[in-house]
């Protein structure tokens, strides 16, 4: 029999490698004869990069230090390039949500990444993926571009303020110093496909888990709607209602008017890891996240692994730390089987090899716990 271990990361305990060697951890301990495949999975969120080193050797680490970091204190971010000069780099690293002290929705700002991709293409780079999730601010992008040379002016000429809350100061902007891409273009690894404003909208969907209040939600749609119209009169053009243009606070949407293209980043990653030919002769397909609920099928990882199964008469299995109320897709759980969430989180690797162990073992699946 073979099995393919496919997991994405189980966020606040472990990566998907870990996850990943520590679910056939468990089922060897069963099954020992089976034919197992460790392929850790990323959707384009935090931890990519670390699937991508575990699938390809080639790719060597780089370490771009002291760039300016979502809340404006330095941080030090690492990147990938292989020998043909393709490089990844992750949003997370350099302007990601867990570089914030305190949440802050109006001042978060994305420079971080574009600081990151100036020095990836100094480092003479020929083409770049950039993954978009975990990101802290709700600018569009404007950090990020400004690191890459675009001017933003306020009506009496003078740079406006980092952040969302200065995207309503732009009375227009400079391109004249704006870094051109490079030779093989920028690709966008998305995690949703939030569009850029609106109630489905990059404010409106994950702007309270930045910080945002009611009141700040309205300001920043508003503002990403100015942000959109400004850069469209300056020849920078990109379309606002694209699916994954709201990825990352709008980073999607701002890179896009740079030119660069968006892409989901599941699908991109499972073809990158080798997982598609892998599933030709594949008996079961293991996967999974920390919480299943119903954003796990609309353009995150779960959903497209067990979309591509399905197509290819391939068995899936879930493990997940939780599982909401309301799915009806039956999952190994965790906090099943630790007892409680607390638990699980605890201690994931001893219980994800007990979960690899039930499933070799044929366990009954639950979907009975409330996602924390």
């Amino acid at each position: 029999m073979k099995v393919v271990f496919a997991p994405d990361s189980f966020k606040g305990s472990l990566g998907s490698v870990e996850v990943a060697y520590a679910l056939a951890a468990g089922w060897r301990s069963v099954r020992a004869g089976d034919e197992l495949v460790v392929l850790p999975q990323a959707d384009g969120g935090e931890g990519t990069l670390d699937v991508v080193a575990a699938a390809s050797p080639r790719y060597q680490w780089h370490e771009t230090q002291d760039v300016t970091g979502p809340d404006g204190r330095r941080v030090h971010a690492k990147w990938l390039m292989d020998p043909h000069r393709h490089a990844f780099v992750e949003l997370a690293r350099s302007s990601g949500i867990s570089h914030m002290r305190r949440l802050d929705a109006l001042r978060a700002t994305s420079r971080g990444l574009g600081e990151v991709i100036d020095d990836v293409l100094c480092h003479g780079a020929r083409c770049i993926t950039v993954a978009l999730g975990g990101s802290a601010s709700t600018d569009g992008g404007a950090g990020a571009l400004r690191a890459l040379g675009l001017r933003m002016l306020d009506a009496g000429g003078t740079p406006v303020r980092e952040g969302a809350g200065g995207l309503l100061d732009i009375a227009h902007v400079d391109t004249s110093r704006l870094r051109a891409l490079p030779p093989g273009g920028i690709e966008l690894l998305t995690d949703t496909r939030a569009v850029l404003y609106g109630k489905r909208g990059a404010a409106y969907v994950f702007g309270p888990q930045k910080g945002a209040r009611p009141d700040d939600v309205e300001a920043l749609d508003h503002g990403l709607r100015h942000w959109e119209t400004t850069l469209d009169e300056a020849g920078m053009r990109a379309d606002p209602c694209r699916p994954g243009a709201g990825a990352a606070g709008g980073v999607g949407f701002g890179l896009a008017t740079w030119g660069a293209r968006c892409t989901p980043g599941a699908a991109r990653i499972s073809n990158i890891t080798g997982l598609t030919d892998h599933l030709a002769d594949a008996d079961l397909v293991v996967t999974g996240e920390g919480c299943l609920d119903s954003t796990s099928l609309t353009g995150k990882l779960v959903g497209h692994i067990t979309e591509i199964c399905a197509t290819a008469g391939v068995r899936t299995q879930l493990v997940v730390g939780q599982v909401a109320p309301g799915m009806g897709n039956p999952a190994v759980s965790l906090t099943a089987l630790a007892g409680s969430s607390n638990a699980a989180q605890r201690d994931a690797k001893r219980w994800l090899f007990t979960a690899g162990a039930a499933v070799a073992g044929g366990v009954p699946t639950t979907n009975t716990e409330r996602c924390s």
